[in-house]
């Protein structure tokens, strides 16, 4: 895989770029994010059974999505991408993960441990208690990874190329982030899959 995601080696500075400033934050996909994160409010606050499973179910089916086609589709291609493609790309494409990833981890955290606790899987009886600890675990570790890694790089990334000369090496650099922790996050995510077919056929 390492093969698949190489990146060239860029320019330690870019020429000035003529392109309009970025929006770091897409700002009309806010009201948006407000709606799905009221409604998972909503369902938690009154243990709305179809609704936490209807959040955790989306949002991990999204989560699980992004991951695998970011990691092992879109990675690879970004690599051998020519640096201004390359950097075209992550101007449109950037900005809309700022606002997707917390928003689909936030939804599929938070419910998931209220459908967990509402299913009786919590407790150490459970036949399902290994499985979700397990869970727990790999999930846990991604959020880190998204929430932790992946977008604070996407938010440099975007604040370095609106400078009016921008960083070419800096961004060289975390772009190489982006591109080698989306590939562990789409390869865990199948380690996800596992464990939820798992646990949803005992």
């Amino acid at each position: 895989m390492a093969d698949d995601v190489m990146v060239p080696s860029a320019p330690m500075h870019a020429e000035p770029s003529e392109r309009p400033p970025i929006q770091i934050v897409p700002l009309r996909a806010l009201p948006v994010v407000a709606v799905i994160l009221i409604f998972v409010v909503v369902s938690i606050v009154a243990n709305w059974r179809w609704g936490l499973i209807f959040c955790h179910v989306v949002g991990g089916g999204m989560w699980t999505a992004i991951d695998l086609f970011v990691g092992l589709v879109i990675g690879p291609i970004l690599g051998r991408l020519s640096i201004p493609a390359r950097a075209e790309f992550t101007a449109r494409f950037m900005p809309k993960m700022v606002v997707i990833m917390p928003t689909v981890v936030t939804m599929t955290l938070a419910t998931g441990f209220q459908v967990a606790r509402m299913l009786g899987n919590l407790a150490p009886s459970s036949a399902n208690h290994a499985w979700l600890i397990a869970s727990f675990c790999v999930v846990g570790i991604m959020a880190v990874i998204a929430l932790g890694i992946l977008e604070p790089a996407n938010i440099a990334v975007l604040f370095e190329m609106n400078k009016p000369v921008p960083n070419g090496e800096r961004i060289h650099r975390l772009m190489n982030r982006f591109i080698y922790t989306a590939g562990i996050t789409g390869l865990m995510q199948i380690a996800t899959l596992v464990i939820m077919t798992r646990v949803a056929s005992r």
